[in-house]
């Protein structure tokens, strides 16, 4: 069974299954792509012996280890999906880790520097810059203010004219009444 569920996660790069399931796999896949790390013979037929498919050691040799080469471990992630309808087991979800495109792009978004102990001259380098970039804002800000009223004026009516606009159409409905009497 170990072997189908790890032949069908190098195959699909990511599988539901129960959460003791992913758990066990976890533990028996993960040697296995340490192991196709190293291209050897002695490496593939030893891979082989686990999986019993060549197209999957195949493609695990050439795609999951190009990806994983740089990776000491932890190739596998799971994540717990809540209970089956059936007979409520608790479900997850194990994928290989590098071919998850959302937590990739999340992050390189989230890399950060991270200093220890000596960040009061970088964070007043940024006070600094934020003060400078937030005056100039500012001195943007009235002028575009000023601009925008200038625009509401012209475009709103005048209370005389909305009050002339508003008695011109009820006097033409009393006459109208008039004339249909």
């Amino acid at each position: 069974m170990l072997a189908n569920m790890a032949s069908s996660l190098i195959l699909h790069k990511r599988i539901t299954t129960t959460l003791a399931k992913a758990k066990a796999l976890r533990v028996y896949v993960e040697p296995i792509i340490t192991k196709a790390k190293d291209d050897t013979t002695h490496s593939r037929r030893t891979v082989f012996s686990y999986l019993q498919n060549k197209e999957v050691v195949t493609m695990l040799f050439r795609e999951v280890a190009e990806k994983v080469a740089n990776r000491p471990g932890g190739y596998t992630r799971i994540l717990k999906m809540g209970n089956r309808l059936g007979d409520n087991a608790s479900m997850a979800l194990i994928e290989l880790v590098d071919y998850n495109e959302i937590y990739i792009l999340g992050d390189v978004a989230t890399e950060k520097k991270t200093t220890r102990r000596r960040g009061s001259k970088a964070k007043k380098a940024d006070d600094t810059a934020t003060v400078v970039k937030a005056e100039k804002e500012e001195v943007k800000a009235p002028e575009a203010i000023a601009e925008t009223k200038v625009e509401a004026k012209e475009e709103t009516p005048t209370v005389e004219e909305t009050l002339a606009a508003d008695t011109a159409p009820a006097e033409d409905a009393d006459t109208d009444e008039k004339k249909e009497e």
